[in-house]
């Protein structure tokens, strides 16, 4: 059917909200009923719990079925019991054959339906084992469609390949509305949530978990989560104030700089791209006369998090100025700014917004660079440097 685009409504349907705020921000204010969404991450992340707890949650809004086709529904039981998932509403189905699944979904027609995972799902009109590039096209098509047509909400579980990618085809993502990733050590407690795609919302949000014995909860003040203490500054240490999306985070830069004891010198990173290191690296020789030629030298964003904003190229540089020369940032300083490889500096975008999250967590200085344009920013303790060469002289100490 042909309709006008005048004539068709633009009002969203009421998003059917999680209970869980940093899920229901980087979904963009929840799900959208008849959409899919696939979740990825590495094994043992905690993938198959967020989606039990949300599960629970959702129950509270109208019948959810959660299929298994890895655990067992005893399995599945143990683990709510641990989560607090037990809940009326909530029913299991375990399950590997798709027409099952999809009949189960037909008779419940519950609000939210968990599939976990689409890769143990096979459909017996196809050749082929649970998998494998045509199995899981066919389970995500099939799924989509009732998802569309019957207005619920479907969640699938996806394994990702070892470069953190969702395992299958790559039709896997363009057949679903959304793909969230949930990321973080194994053996740290901190989860990031991240969408690599989403068609009702932003991809530039992150959502902050905490994994605990009893699932994973909400990081209540992020920003103070993500600074390794409130003590005086250590030399290699600098506080950034970056933004994920609308949330302004302040965030640890860690550099580490030691003489190299023999051959080409080590660079490594932790939570920023390599290249943006090594380019910081020639700016401060070439621009601030301090030579890492032979040092070794290691950058790391504390907490797990990972920066991808030219922001924080200033907290980079002072924090490995500061371990080379081995003098402390000064207390209460945070840095934002681009560093050109002229280096001159760049203000930080929405410096207002960063610094007023600086000022409420107790900074007093924010270094960065001059706007561009007529335009400046302004603020109580807003420190402006022209150059990479100024911003040293006005973070370290004496």
């Amino acid at each position: 059917m042909v309709t006008p685009i005048g004539s068709v409504s633009s009002a969203e349907a009421s998003r059917l909200v999680s209970g869980i705020v940093e899920v229901d921000r980087v979904l963009g204010g929840g799900f959208v009923p008849g959409s899919i969404t696939l979740f990825g991450g590495d094994p043992g992340i905690g993938k198959s719990t967020l989606l039990l707890q949300m599960a629970a949650r959702l129950a509270r809004q109208g019948p959810v079925l959660y299929i298994t086709g890895e655990e067992s529904t005893a399995q599945v039981r143990g683990r709510a019991e641990r989560v607090g998932a037990v809940v009326d509403g909530l029913s299991l189905a375990a399950t590997t054959d798709l027409e099952t699944a999809l009949a189960a979904i037909d008779n419940i027609a519950p609000v939210l339906a968990v599939v976990d995972s689409v890769q143990t799902l096979s459909s017996a009109e196809l050749s082929g084992p649970a998998g494998s590039v045509g199995q899981v096209r066919e389970v995500a098509s099939r799924l989509a469609e009732v998802a569309k047509v019957g207005g619920t909400c479907v969640a699938l579980v996806g394994h990702v390949t070892k470069e953190g990618t969702v395992a299958g085809p790559r039709t896997l993502e363009h057949l679903v509305d959304a793909v969230i990733y949930l990321e973080g050590e194994r053996l740290g407690t901190t989860r990031l949530l991240r969408a690599a795609k989403n068609r009702f919302g932003s991809t530039d949000e992150v959502g902050v978990l905490e994994m605990r014995g009893d699932g994973l909860t909400e990081v209540d003040d992020a920003s103070r989560f993500f600074i390794e203490s409130d003590e005086s500054p250590t030399a290699g240490s600098a506080i950034t104030i970056a933004l994920e999306g609308t949330r302004p985070l302040a965030v640890e830069i860690q550099a580490l700089t030691a003489a190299a004891a023999y051959g080409s010198p080590r660079r490594a990173t932790t939570g920023i791209d390599v290249n943006r290191v090594l380019m910081l690296i020639a700016v401060l020789a070439r621009h601030a006369g301090l030579n890492l030629t032979g040092h070794d030298v290691y950058v790391n964003v504390a907490g797990g998090l990972r920066i991808d904003e030219p922001a924080a190229d200033l907290a980079v540089a002072v924090a490995l100025a500061s371990s080379l020369r081995e003098r402390p940032v000064l207390a209460a300083t945070v840095l934002a700014g681009e560093v050109a490889l002229s280096g001159r500096l760049r203000s930080a975008a929405r410096v207002e917004r960063r610094l007023l999250e600086a000022s409420r967590l107790g900074f007093t200085r924010l270094i960065t660079g001059p706007a561009r344009g007529a335009s400046s920013a302004s603020g109580a303790g807003l420190v402006i440097a022209r150059d990479i060469r100024a911003a040293l002289s006005e973070a370290l100490e004496a």
